[in-house]
């Protein structure tokens, strides 16, 4: 076989391998997620995260999302953060308020690299609902309604997985369609 035929047939595998590689990396907000690139690489490509990217950068959590990890983010939508109170996203972006912005933000982050079947084993093994701590300090419990999984906050509220198992080279997001908030 001479060079020529080794470099296409190379070349063909090297196609096939990439094109393989990006049907498997699933969409968010009209972008594909990579597994090679961490959190904060992929989010900012997701036009349904404008928010939370914004957020994230004003929170000062940027380095620590494009960490080693693992990280599991509970990544809510832009629709999601329109839920909240008017004014209320425009108040936590304030310099004054970052202390506050960092706590709910890190209520979505959890210290591990949990896919949605290893959530739904831990539900069923302790009887229909988990805890689940988060890097914030709050308690969120996960529980499993149509097979997707709740997450409900300390205040009560509820958000639902949209989108799970997004991997990222520094662990997964799982989209959800609310805000979850700490008890205060």
């Amino acid at each position: 076989m001479n060079f020529t035929r080794i470099a296409a047939a190379a070349l063909i595998a090297g196609t096939t391998a990439f094109a393989a590689n990006a049907a498997e990396n699933p969409m968010v907000g009209g972008a594909e997620m990579y597994a090679d690139k961490n959190i904060v690489e992929n989010a900012v490509n997701s036009k349904d995260h404008t928010t939370l990217v914004a957020a994230v950068k004003a929170a000062g959590l940027v380095e620590t999302l494009s960490g080693e990890g693992p990280f599991t983010v509970f990544a809510p939508t832009n629709a999601a953060f329109d839920k909240l109170e008017a004014g209320t996203v425009d108040t936590l972006l304030k310099p004054e308020n970052k202390d506050m912005l960092v706590k709910i933000l890190t209520c979505h982050v959890v210290a591990a690299d949990a896919m949605s079947d290893a959530i739904g084993k831990m539900i069923q093994d302790d009887g229909g609902s988990h805890d689940v701590k988060t890097v914030g300090g709050c308690v969120l419990k996960a529980s499993v309604k149509d097979d997707k999984i709740i997450l409900t906050d300390e205040r009560g509220g509820t958000a639902t997985v949209t989108i799970a198992d997004v991997d990222q080279s520094n662990g997964v997001i799982h989209v959800i369609d609310a805000v979850l908030l700490p008890a205060e």
